[in-house]
């Protein structure tokens, strides 16, 4: 247990559930609560308390009656908690409290929701816990509603003021700007709480230097898990913090069952569902805005680092805390569609095909396993060969037609003696002569579909064609070896549901052009 004012909260079973979905099983949840109690940590939250149906094996719970089978007999000084959102958990389901239970509640909110965050905080004090106020990114705060809140925090008077960086984009002089602000300005009898994640690999840094200005006469809680458990990014590390603490602070916590409690079940976990620094989360905490927007343009595996920051950057302000997949579909197909007048091109390679038979070419890994019959389909019947997004080495081409910035990039060594297609969404990284609409390809009564293959067929309509042989438009399979090279294989690459879509589409082509597959395909219906 501690002996400064600076507490430590373990957030495993609540942060590190996003990981798995809570699932963390009934006795791994016991044993993660009696190892940190068994260390002597000051705060142990053992997950949510949410409008669900309970699962004994799960960290989410409807009332603390819920709780009680998952506590150990014997506690010590180690408190529990557990957090609620204010708008997914109905605060009449939550008892008084008893001391059987837990005894701290943790709420959140957001910064267009404050006042009713706020009037649950209000209830769940009057019940008579020890409540923390955790406004959701403090870094989407200005100094100026910094101090709005903070003057309501204190006319409610809550146990404790949390400054969360959800985001992960806070930097030391972020820390030292909004530490001086609530030190000086929340009533000097709330504890202030510290909450950080990973994106920019921080935390543990941000950590001391936290310990380091804290008012020394100022309780204060820093929120860690262990081994930094917690979607993608990660949290502080509870074993590194609990270790700086005993070397600089004078406690006296116990690391040993905290890494005992790794290796029996923390350690398996993150081997199934990885955590820590990624790219993604970097760029999310780069513009502090919602994880998954970086995640949604990283996983169309279409663009280049300079596009994906363009269009971070064109977020939003009001849009940036709330993730909306609508809206960033929007932007993104937005940029992508560049207009351009293509109907020179368009009629120069009408005549050129006119009469010919096309053979598309897909990385697929098939074209390498069928060689043979497509040799002997090229010797007989001389067709004009359309590669989509690569270079085929052992084919050649005629034309090669690209979509995808990330394979542009590629093509550059590899483009040998043919014609380049480009859509036009690649202006910004291209100045190729031959730039095809991309909205045009890409968009239909039915929506969007930016396959390349896809986008080609339907240029081979609008130029009149009947008729088109593929190969190598193999589909996705789960267990890899999906493309012809390695490279083309990202960490961004599709699966069933880009199959089930693409699928649909190949119906719909069919009805205008006749798709003759030379190779395996799962699209060949």
């Amino acid at each position: 247990m501690s002996m400064t004012n600076i507490k430590l909260l373990d957030c495993t079973l609540r942060d590190g559930g996003y990981i798995n979905n809570w699932n963390f099983g009934y006795h791994t949840i016991k044993s993660i609560i009696r190892q940190l109690v068994d260390s002597q940590v000051d705060y142990v939250e053992i997950g949510f308390l949410r409008n669900c149906e309970y699962n004994k094996d799960k960290a989410l719970y409807n009332n603390c009656q819920e709780i009680l089978p998952v506590l150990p007999e014997k506690k010590g000084n180690t408190i529990f908690s557990a957090m609620a959102l204010h708008n997914k958990y109905d605060i009449d389901k939550l008892e008084n409290y008893d001391g059987r239970t837990i005894e701290a509640l943790r709420v959140t909110f957001h910064d267009y929701d404050i006042d009713e965050g706020l009037a649950f905080i209000k209830r769940a004090k009057e019940k008579g816990y020890k409540v923390f106020c955790n406004p959701i990114n403090i870094m989407g705060y200005s100094d100026e509603m910094i101090l709005e809140l903070l003057a309501k925090v204190n006319r409610l008077q809550p146990y404790a003021f949390s400054i969360v960086d959800t985001f992960g984009s806070m930097m030391k002089s972020d820390l030292l700007r909004i530490y001086s602000l609530v030190e000086h300005n929340l009533d000097k009898s709330i504890v202030i709480g510290l909450h950080l994640h990973e994106n920019l690999a921080l935390s543990y840094s941000l950590a001391q230097e936290f310990v380091t200005m804290k008012a020394s006469e100022r309780k204060s809680v820093i929120d860690a898990s262990m081994l930094g458990m917690g979607r993608t990014p990660g949290n502080l590390c509870m074993e590194l913090i609990m270790d700086y603490m005993n070397r600089t602070q004078g406690t006296v916590y116990d690391v040993n069952p905290v890494l005992d409690g790794i290796d029996d079940h923390i350690a398996r976990l993150k081997q199934l569902e990885p955590w820590g620094y990624s790219t993604a989360y970097a760029l999310s905490a780069k513009f502090n805005l919602h994880r998954n927007y970086a995640e949604f343009l990283l996983g169309k595996g279409r663009l280049r680092a300079k596009q994906i920051n363009q269009i971070l950057a064109s977020i939003d302000e009001k849009k940036k805390t709330a993730y909306d997949e609508a809206y960033i579909e929007e932007l993104y197909q937005k940029f992508q569609n560049h207009e351009v007048n293509d109907e020179e091109l368009l009629s120069r390679l009408q005549k050129v095909f006119e009469g010919r038979k096309i053979l598309i070419l897909a990385p697929g890994s098939s074209i390498l396993k069928e060689k043979l019959e497509i040799q002997e389909f090229i010797r007989r019947e001389n067709p004009i060969i359309i590669s989509a997004n690569f270079a085929s080495k052992d084919y050649g081409q005629d034309y090669i037609f690209c979509s995808n910035a990330m394979r542009y990039a590629a093509l550059e060594e590899e483009r040998q003696e043919c014609i380049l297609l480009v859509t036009s969404n690649l202006m910004d990284v291209c100045e190729e002569p031959n730039i095809l609409n991309y909205s045009e390809l890409c968009f239909d009564e039915k929506g969007n579909c930016d396959n390349c293959v896809i986008m080609l067929m339907k240029l081979l309509i609008k130029l009149g064609q009947a008729e088109v042989y593929v190969a190598g438009f193999d589909g996705y399979h789960e267990e890899g070896g999906n493309y012809v090279t390695s490279y083309m294989a990202s960490q961004h690459t599709k699966g069933l549901e880009e199959n089930i879509k693409n699928r649909r589409y190949i119906e719909d082509i069919q009805k205008q052009l006749t798709v003759v597959f030379l190779t395996d395909s799962l699209y060949n219906i």
